[in-house]
């Protein structure tokens, strides 16, 4: 029985005059806390209903971090087991990205909370904000070291714990999400494209639309941000969809773009997990089939920045990426901030 023949695609990376090296993913990681929060629970807290939730979300339950467990954590017990899979011992990790909007506090970076965790005591190590495209700005930034040969391994990591900042009284928003960590180890793998490109776009001036206001220079905490509830998530819904399916859509034509590869050529896409509706309209622009969608919303709801590390660990795991396989990455987030990374597994 013939084999497939392997996929054609351009490396933009790659030229007469490239003096890098390429970066691929040696392995990945996740890690869901044990408590799930289902719909019918959620019918006890807030005027809802699993019908509700199901039909504009898709989600039907979603995981919830224990009190005595913050980001750190649970980026750390998903790096673990990456690091594990990879065969790396964490001595070897040279730099650390945490990726997340939900940080154990406001500084020191959360980054360095799992270095000390991991023991990656030669590790360098810092936090990165893009929200839900967290993980796929993550990738590039630590590809762009690699390539450099600034460093041989990188951990990149997206972790949340949204359930802390959500307002359970917005049954519009804490229906939505849920906490959880996804990691990938980067490094050079020898005669491999790894990561071919990642295109990333952000729009300032829709930052209204997701955003908690309080806590920062621009509102510092006081009685006052309290009591107007500005330490809790806050979403524009209707106009997040609009922006989410557009600008997810155009970050991912320019990715195959560049690699000089359609659609038909993507094994596995891997959206960020946010709503079935907007994964279901980008993959119809884009002349996806169902199967070569994947989707995990039902079960963890939305994570943000964990979201796509997890789906593409679970992806992995599942059976679904083989190598030589091409898979994208596409997610967009607060900010407003959007991202695509094509990758030959």
């Amino acid at each position: 029985m013939k084999s497939a023949p392997a996929p054609h695609f351009k490396n933009p990376r790659a030229s007469h005059n490239f003096q890098g090296q390429t970066c691929s993913i040696a392995a990945v990681g996740s890690y869901l806390p044990e408590r799930v929060l289902r719909n019918a629970d959620l019918e006890k807290i807030v005027e809802t209903s699993d019908e509700w939730i199901v039909t504009r979300t898709g989600i039907r339950e979603r995981r919830i971090a224990a009190p005595e467990e913050a980001t750190s954590d649970l980026a750390a017990k998903a790096a673990r087991t990456a690091l594990e899979r990879a065969g790396v011992a964490a001595e070897q990790v040279d730099l650390i990205i945490v990726a997340t909007i939900t940080p154990d506090m406001g500084f020191p970076a959360t980054a360095c909370l799992v270095q000390q965790k991991l023991g990656a005591k030669r590790a360098a190590a810092f936090d990165l904000e893009a929200a839900c495209s967290g993980f796929i700005y993550g990738l590039e930034v630590g590809q762009q070291f690699i390539m450099s040969r600034t460093y041989n391994t990188v951990l990149v990591i997206g972790a949340e714990k949204l359930t802390s900042i959500v307002n359970w009284q917005d049954r519009n928003t804490c229906v939505l999400f849920g906490d959880g960590a996804g990691a990938a180890v980067l490094q050079n793998r020898p005669n491999a494209h790894g990561l071919l490109t990642v295109r990333m776009g952000a729009d300032g001036a829709k930052s209204n639309l997701i955003r908690m206001p309080g806590g920062g220079s621009l509102h510092p905490a006081s009685m006052q941000t309290v009591v107007s509830r500005l330490h809790y998530l806050q979403m524009e819904g209707k106009e997040v969809f609009k922006n989410a399916v557009t600008a997810m859509c155009t970050a991912a034509t320019e990715a195959m773009r560049r690699c000089e590869i359609d659609i038909s050529q993507i094994k596995c896409i891997i959206p960020h997990q946010a709503n079935r509706r907007i994964i279901d309209a980008v993959g119809e622009r884009l002349g996806a089939t169902p199967e070569q969608m994947f989707i995990n919303l039902e079960k963890f709801g939305n994570t943000s920045a964990a979201s796509v590390a997890i789906a593409l660990d679970e992806a992995v795991s599942s059976g679904r990426l083989q190598r030589g396989d091409l898979v994208m990455l596409v997610a967009f987030g607060a900010g407003l901030t959007w991202g695509a990374a094509v990758i030959e597994w």
